[in-house]
């Protein structure tokens, strides 16, 4: 109640309301935290295994939030069970103009179309060795470059993928940012299938004798079910860990009446008007797999209620971003408390 009533107006008023900015001022406190947040050691409540990582407990932070990995040690403080960096790209890149990043009050929702702004996966990297070990497991999303042409994807995912694999206990592919050009396509058969394969074998050379470490791949929640059954039969077929679902969408369904006037700006839609989507999305990923394939839910988050019926539509986790801005840090350990 009282981030609601009070932290989140006094934030949401910062520097005339541009949400950004706001997001950047609010992450330099959360770096500036990272010392003290070591000191934290919370409780494991609910903790388990999924595609061989141990979680504290199964609340995560989504990608995008912190995509450079400045205030790691903040967040595991706060109450997450893992925490998910990047998206990252081989090139350092500034992302696309701004305003990129719009909330959309009335409808607990924000667009952005970032277009995976980073320091590259080197400075990541190096900024990983200087931080050290984390008291929570770290997932790195992998995304392409703008630079990088799409048929030379492969490599690029590659690269990002030898800079940082000491570091992650697992790897998220992100090919289906709506913000990137060319990047949803590589969410068809083929190309995916080109694409796993390369980074299997790339992950097989830096594990040497030991296990490789888990691959999952980031879904849309524009696909239709037909898409998503042949992107899982790939997944099957290069033995991928697990599935993210979902990512940000271009419908633009559900959303309050005052926000109507921000729908037409370009870029990928979360939220709570997400969430319906994002559980059928799971739901029928779980039906296709027979429950087998871990998935990680995300998507319109908001409430205990939410959490449930996400984990009920078979996620084996789930990930906060937009909810987490809205309800604050509090909505964390409510969650991760109802699923014990």
């Amino acid at each position: 109640m009282v981030y609601k009533s009070v932290v989140r107006k006094t934030l949401f008023r910062m520097h005339g309301g541009d949400a950004e900015r706001i997001h950047e001022t609010t992450l330099r406190a959360m770096t500036a935290l990272s010392p003290a947040a070591r000191l934290v050691r919370r409780k494991a409540v609910g903790g388990r295994t999924v595609f061989g990582v141990r979680f504290p407990n199964p609340v995560g932070l989504a990608a995008g939030l912190d995509k450079n990995g400045r205030a790691l040690p903040t967040w595991g403080a706060l109450g997450f069970g893992f925490v998910e960096v990047g998206t990252v790209t081989r090139h350092a890149q500034p992302g696309n103009p701004r305003p990129r990043l719009f909330r959309l009050r009335d409808s607990e929702a924000i667009i952005n179309r970032m277009g995976f702004n980073n320091d590259g996966a080197l400075e990541l990297a190096n900024r990983l060795d200087r931080l050290g070990p984390l008291s929570v497991p770290l997932g790195i999303s992998l995304g392409k470059s703008k630079v990088t042409p799409v048929d030379e994807a492969v490599e690029d995912y590659q690269a990002s993928l030898r800079a940082l694999y000491r570091h992650g206990d697992y790897f998220a592919v992100n090919i289906s940012s709506p913000n990137t050009p060319g990047l949803r396509s590589l969410q068809d058969r083929k190309a995916l299938a080109e694409l796993l394969s390369a980074l299997n074998e790339t992950s097989a050379d830096l594990a040497g004798s030991s296990a490789r470490k888990p691959l999952l791949v980031k879904i849309a929640p524009d696909l239709t079910d037909e898409a998503i059954g042949e992107l899982l039969e790939v997944c099957a077929a290069h033995q991928v860990a697990g599935l993210i679902a979902t990512n940000t969408t271009l419908s633009r369904d559900g959303l309050a009446p005052a926000d109507q006037a921000l729908a037409g700006e370009a870029g990928g839609l979360s939220g709570r008007p997400l969430a319906v989507r994002a559980r059928e999305v799971v739901r029928f990923v779980s039906r296709e797999t027979d429950g087998k394939l871990p998935i990680i839910g995300v998507g319109g988050i908001a409430s205990v209620d939410d959490a449930k019926r996400m984990m009920d539509a078979g996620a084996s986790l789930l990930q906060l971003y937009t909810g987490f801005i809205y309800e604050g840090p509090g909505l964390v350990r409510r969650i991760a408390r109802s699923l014990v």
